[in-house]
């Protein structure tokens, strides 16, 4: 796997993340907050892997974002990131039926984040465009570029007609998972963030 720095950089912070959230996972498992950035940094990772081992850290993810939803059914954020993990594991599924069916069970995760946090334009940008997801699945299985993507970081489902093999990785903006998973990569790194600041000494 040839990755840019910046990409390199990247894969160490959430495999970072991702050791630190299995350890809190063993002290509290009940931390729905710690679940949803277990699973933000799975999806981050997994775009780093060949497409088998994509779906096996998507599905690991899934089950990681419904355990936090069992402990909060409200939360908005883990509803969110399973919007955008049954998004990727549609585009890796090669079966049009069955990546279908997970478009329409991100939308209806999308829905329940938007109806949990209606102000919340991220989640209502999700919406809207989880509806186009059917429309760039076929694009991209039409070119073959799932097939290609064997833990490129940066492909684009977006690009012209160029293939992989004309149009360096490094010049691309976003990858095979679409248009909104790379936000996850901020949502799990800000509550990764906060979740290591110190706390405010009290006044003297």
């Amino acid at each position: 796997m040839d990755l840019q720095p910046s990409d390199f950089d990247r894969l160490l912070f959430f495999e970072h993340a991702r050791k630190n959230a299995e350890a809190s996972y063993a002290q509290n498992p009940l931390d729905a907050d710690n679940l949803t950035r277990w699973a933000g940094a799975l999806l981050e990772l997994s775009q780093f892997q060949s497409v088998i081992e994509s779906k096996k850290m998507i599905l690991d993810s899934i089950a990681k974002l419904e355990e936090a939803l069992l402990i909060n059914p409200k939360k908005h954020g883990a509803l969110w990131c399973l919007g955008n993990a049954y998004t990727s594991h549609a585009f890796l599924n090669p079966n049009q039926d069955e990546a279908k069916s997970y478009f329409d069970k991100a939308s209806v995760y999308f829905k329940q984040a938007v109806d949990e946090d209606p102000g919340n334009e991220l989640y209502l940008k999700s919406l809207e465009v989880t509806a186009k997801a059917p429309e760039l699945y076929a694009e991209i299985h039409k070119h073959g570029f799932v097939q290609q993507t064997t833990g490129t970081a940066e492909p684009s489902a977006l690009s012209s007609t160029k293939t992989l093999k004309e149009t360096k990785s490094s010049d691309l903006k976003y990858d095979i998972f679409g248009w909104v998973i790379l936000v996850v990569g901020i949502v799990a790194w800000v509550g990764f963030a906060k979740s290591h600041i110190p706390p405010t000494p009290p006044p003297r």
